[in-house]
């Protein structure tokens, strides 16, 4: 026997998964509220008595352990445009798993620096122009942070021709300062690998100890990584294979439903696939990891209150309005909330469905149609995710849900949004028990076990995967 303790702390419940890689096998589950005011330590004991309990005793070879604790890795990316420099940032940040609060574009303002401090952010991506492009803004940007008050460690990846001058500028102020390769080197090139290494570093090296992780440490081997880019790690090996050759699932995407946030990943080209479409807009990272802040079914859910509204819900679900409101209170005031009541469970399902199709819709590209000389083209903007055939649902709400199918289907196409390239037949899958965070720990180190584990993780959903299940009039 050769096990291991992959642990997840995540921000409502922290969850370890015992493993065998000898066979390989779950040996099983447990989890216990993550402690964040008394130390993760005390959710993270709780959790070990419970798992010690169904499995007994074991001397762990290993205890590996991803975070999404206390808010998570918090970042602001800078850049110059929107639409460009400082998109792509963003795409950097949120694919090494961190979790964007806020994005600046263009010359930083006094207002705009107070309410980046007010934001709190663990770490700041600054980028700007592509290389030999425009140095103003980068110039100017950095020295704004460099007189700031700010105590952020800031990764510089923008124009190459000043980030030696922006970095020396920051370094002279006093801020730790990380300089790698412009994340957007050429208007139709990403370059988002370096920063994302980058990010990883710092997250192990700096923001685990600024988490109060330390006395957690001291009782695993090590906090490898942020959660969502454990749970992307999964993804891509499912998607890539054993890495010995033999294929793995091929392109997929995956939404996770958590509490405060609804992620998605993609692991796919998402080229265009109809004749007479030019892509349009920065070019799409195979893999990419969206994250809808106002999407959650705890933390969130007042936002999903706001977003939907009270009366459409009601419309959904056959409940009043004061019904609806009062139990999304309920959710957003107890994160561990578990709906008991026919119509809660109802309720738990819609904000299910809401979430996943209002998150797909953001990830997936979209067509549009202009006219040319040459007569009618499209142009697409994003991902083309149509002839996708695999989705996988991951998070609490799929797990506790008498109806998967039902919430998995708001990644299919609507009639309301037919410009949307949202896969058109997929196969469903649900990851029965999380696991897919805790397995993401052993992707990259061991290929071939992960993807066997990842493979029993899953459950075929057959109800709801070819839009033959009814949902919900949104």
């Amino acid at each position: 026997m050769r096990p291991y303790l992959l642990i997840d702390f995540g921000s409502t419940y922290t969850k370890l998964t015992a493993v065998d890689l000898a066979k390989p096998a779950v040996l099983g589950t447990a989890s216990a509220l993550t402690t964040v005011a008394e130390g993760l330590i005390v959710g993270y004991r709780q959790a070990l008595k419970r798992l010690t309990a169904k499995v007994g005793p074991l001397a762990y070879e290993r205890r590996l352990a991803c975070s999404s604790a206390a808010g998570g890795l918090k970042m602001v990316a800078i850049g110059l445009v929107p639409e460009l420099t400082v998109e792509a940032a963003k795409r950097a940040a949120l694919g090494a798993g961190a979790r964007l609060v806020g994005s600046f574009s263009f010359e930083l303002t006094a207002a705009d620096l107070d309410a980046l401090q007010a934001l709190k952010p663990d770490l700041i991506l600054l980028a700007g122009g592509t290389d030999g492009g425009n140095k103003t803004v980068l110039r100017h940007n950095g020295a704004l942070l460099a007189a700031s008050s700010l105590d952020v460690p800031v990764i510089l990846a923008g124009n190459k021709t000043v980030a030696v001058e922006v970095e020396a500028t920051l370094k002279q102020a006093g801020k730790v300062c990380y300089r790698v390769p412009n994340v957007l080197p050429a208007l139709d090139r990403l370059n988002i690998q370096p920063v994302q290494a980058k990010i990883r570093e710092v997250f192990l090296e700096r923001i685990i100890r600024a988490k109060g992780l330390a006395e957690v440490e001291r009782e695993i081997d090590g906090i490898l990584m942020p959660t969502p880019a454990a749970v992307q790690a999964a993804a891509e090996r499912l998607a890539t294979g054993p890495g010995d050759g033999r294929p793995g699932w091929g392109d997929l995407l995956l939404v996770d439903v958590g509490g405060a946030t609804t992620d998605v990943h993609s692991i796919a080209e998402g080229r265009p696939t109809k004749p007479h479409v030019y892509t349009h807009g920065l070019p799409e990272p195979r893999v990419k990891r969206t994250v809808e802040g106002d999407l959650g079914l705890r933390a969130s859910a007042v936002a999903m209150l706001e977003l939907f509204t009270p009366q459409f819900l009601a419309s959904l679900t056959g409940l009043t309005v004061e019904e609806v409101t009062a139990w999304v209170q309920a959710r957003a005031e107890a994160p561990h909330y578990l709906p008991d009541h026919p119509a809660d469970r109802c309720l738990e399902t819609v904000l299910g469905y809401l979430a996943v199709k209002t998150a797909t819709e953001r990830h997936v590209g979209k067509l549009e149609q202009v006219y040319s000389p040459q007569g009618v083209c499209h142009l697409q903007e994003g991902k083309d995710l149509t002839g996708l055939k695999t989705v996988i649902g991951t998070g609490g709400v799929f797990v506790h849900s008498p109806a998967p199918g039902r919430i998995l289907a708001g990644v299919l196409p609507t009639p309301d949004r037919p410009e949307l390239l949202k896969p058109q037949a997929p196969r469903f899958y649900l990851d029965a028990h999380y696991l897919f965070s805790t397995l993401g720990l052993i992707a990259k180190e061991y290929p071939d076990l992960s993807f066997c584990l990842l493979e029993k993780a899953l459950k075929q959903v057959k109800d709801g995967n070819t839009g033959k299940t009814k949902v919900f009039d949104s």
